[in-house]
């Protein structure tokens, strides 16, 4: 929302100049008057909610934040509870639900009609990771022998109160989708046309225990608004809009970013998590870390001998270690990325090898030759260039193929492969670069 907008809504709203406020509010989205509210006393939000005409209510108050909604839940009557909860779509209903408080529940359940709380119940037992618990049951079904124009007339009679109508579900008796028919080709089509000479036979589908992340990445796949979700038995029970799909994908994606720094996943945004919650969700990933750098220092002082005698090894230590870090990094990153969006198998783990593998030998050698000929500008030591080169070659081949096979080895143990990103990749690493270094070290200068 437009910083002048938001002073200029708020000044009216202290003015109790109502008029004028209400043409505000109708040129604004439901999305930018959800994000107003948070800057609102409780008494201003409520008052300002009222203005609102319900269904765009209903729309703001679906975008709000689960702690303001409870807010608003405890300033409103049973009655404008229930006008909130009338014009929500059902999925945003059961949302609703497992994010309140039991008390405000109680309220919640309440204000719904008894055929109503049955469907919330029902979709409130499918598993949190799986597709039943994001679809809903707002859609627009038609009959195979259906005229055009007895299907627009359903669509007028019940289309206000589906999630979506642009694409509508052709059903047997039996309740079985067997086709598809968008809202453009009934336009396009002769109103005496049958519904069964205009479907789409070609229907893609998902079940309701299948896992939510992969049915949203079919969004993408399919390039499809909406996709109908089966039971068991192959009857349509409800279906999964675009926008489920994305939030879905953005939380998994939060999941991930997270898990690959090393911390433990949030359900909460950053600001809304208590610091002492921050701190624990991080230091046990940075305990196991720092502890396990331990075996670092234990390699370098079994050869203090070796430094001892040549102790301008010591000062290539930080490089190596940055740069076999880095280059684990890059590999990992990329290899947890390619397996997200299904571009990446585990079919392809040789092929993923054989590619890393290629590319760790043209880097390492780029990096050993530049950095050789440095030392022998700088130290006039081939030797020390040498090690170093070696080194590095070897540094960079093993972390680029660490990189590429622990995400796909965290894959295939039914583990987030995002476990196995920079920190962890990094330590270890750091571990294997430091014997490979002395190792070589010793060997060709005998030390």
């Amino acid at each position: 929302m437009d910083e002048e907008i938001k002073e200029q809504i708020i000044e009216l709203l202290a003015n109790k100049r109502y008029s004028n406020l209400y043409k505000y509010m109708e040129q604004t989205n439901s999305q930018d008057i959800s994000m107003l509210f948070e800057e609102l006393s409780e008494e201003d939000m409520v008052l300002l909610f009222r203005l609102l005409p319900k269904d765009e209510a209903a729309d703001v108050f679906s975008y709000m934040e689960p702690d303001l909604q409870e807010k608003l839940i405890n300033c409103l009557t049973d009655k404008e509870l229930k006008l909130v909860i009338d014009e929500l779509f059902m999925d945003d209903t059961v949302d609703l639900v497992e994010e309140m408080p039991s008390n405000v529940v109680k309220r919640i359940l309440k204000s719904v009609n008894k055929e109503d709380r049955e469907t919330i119940n029902e979709l409130l037992k499918y598993p949190s990771d799986s597709a039943g618990s994001i679809m809903t049951t707002e859609f627009i079904d038609l009959k195979i022998n259906m005229t055009v124009e007895k299907a627009f007339e359903k669509i007028k009679k019940i289309g206000l109160n589906k999630e979506t109508v642009y694409k509508c579900y052709v059903l047997d008796i039996r309740r079985e989708i067997i086709g598809t028919v968008d809202v453009k080709d009934l336009l396009l089509a002769d109103k005496d046309k049958l519904i069964k000479e205009i479907m789409d036979t070609n229907v893609i589908t998902v079940s309701t225990l299948d896992d939510k992340e992969e049915v949203a990445k079919q969004f993408d796949k399919y390039d499809v608004v909406a996709l109908p979700v089966v039971d068991k038995e192959n009857r349509l029970v409800g279906i999964i809009t675009i926008d489920d799909a994305i939030d879905v994908l953005q939380d998994e994606n939060t999941e991930d970013f997270e898990i690959m720094a090393a911390m433990t996943p949030t359900e909460d945004s950053y600001f809304k998590t208590s610091v002492f919650k921050h701190a624990k969700n991080r230091i046990l990933w940075l305990l196991l870390l720092m502890l396990s750098s331990a075996i670092t220092g234990t390699i370098i002082i079994h050869y203090e001998n070796a430094f001892a005698a040549v102790p301008i090894l010591v000062s290539f230590i930080p490089m190596i270690m940055d740069t076999g870090g880095n280059c684990g990094s890059q590999s990992s990153t990329l290899i947890i990325r390619g397996m997200a969006i299904d571009e990446i198998r585990l079919r392809d783990f040789f092929k993923a090898i054989w590619k890393e593998l290629r590319v760790a030998l043209i880097v390492g050698t780029v990096l050993a030759i530049c950095n050789g000929i440095r030392i022998v500008i700088q130290y006039q030591n081939l030797l020390l260039a040498i090690v170093l080169g070696v080194t590095l070659i070897c540094t960079v081949a093993l972390a680029k193929l660490l990189g590429c096979i622990l995400p796909m080895l965290a894959k295939k143990l039914k583990l987030d492969p995002a476990i196995m990103a920079a920190p962890l990749i990094t330590t270890i690493v750091d571990t294997c670069s430091i014997l490979i270094y002395f190792s070589i070290a010793v060997a060709l200068m005998h030390v």
